[in-house]
């Protein structure tokens, strides 16, 4: 018997948690609720959930902290909650380490949709990969992105990053020096017609450069007025 995915539900307000469990249990996935920062941490650890609703404005800890201290050691799936429609807030919140972000009031069925999106890019790393696999691997000198097993390694070192970035780098380094538009690269990796901005596809680019520095060979490159794309000398 396949076992139900985990979803943990954060949200201080009893009746919307409620009803956002109540959709995603008819989806069947299991759901655990709970109504504070502090709380959400506790349950994190305990229940090991597969992804995160996660209200922003909570009390004790608010959601930020918590997708923080998440990220510092866990690449689970957060997706953010909040009445909070400023472009400030959500791109806040995607560069603390969120995979999506859903204004309140949500429709329901968009927002199990976004949960199940989420959830079918996330894909954790496999300890073993065999021989004969059929790999989706991107080399160039010292970077390799597997998107089989969801990693990526530097100058042979690897480097954690959410399932949305691997991919958005994936995409972009397997066709070397061709230039996509923010809105091309919205529906290639998200899959959906995302509700936000393109800026959504800045933060992302924004994070990957923190955590890859430009190479000698290659580099992610800005095209202005355009786009981005992976630069191959």
């Amino acid at each position: 018997m396949v076992s139900k995915q985990k979803i943990l539900i954060v949200d201080d307000d009893e009746n919307i948690a409620e009803l956002i469990s109540l959709y995603l249990a008819k989806e069947c996935f299991d759901t655990k609720i709970v109504h504070d920062g502090e709380s959400a941490l506790l349950a994190f650890d305990a229940w090991n959930p597969d992804l995160i609703l996660l209200d922003l404005m909570l009390p004790g800890i608010d959601g930020y902290q918590v997708c923080r201290e998440i990220r510092a050691h866990s690449q689970t799936p957060i997706i953010m909650l909040s009445a909070k429609g400023e472009v400030f807030d959500k791109v806040l919140g995607l560069e603390l380490g969120a995979d999506d972000y859903i204004m309140k009031p949500f429709d329901s069925k968009e927002m199990v949709a976004r949960v199940k999106a989420v959830l079918r890019r996330y894909h954790p790393a496999k300890p073993e990969i065999p021989a004969d696999s059929n790999s989706k691997c991107v080399e160039y000198p010292g970077l390799v992105i597997n998107l089989t097993n969801y990693s990526v390694q530097v100058d042979g070192e690897t480097v954690d990053m959410p399932p949305k970035e691997l991919e958005l780098l994936y995409f972009l380094a397997s066709s070397p020096n061709q230039v996509f538009t923010r809105e091309q690269l919205l529906d290639h990796i998200w899959g959906y017609e995302y509700v936000g901005d393109t800026r959504t596809v800045d933060v992302h680019i924004k994070r990957l450069r923190k955590k890859i520095s430009d190479h000698p060979s290659w580099n992610l490159g800005t095209v202005w007025g355009i786009g981005y794309k992976f630069e191959v000398k």
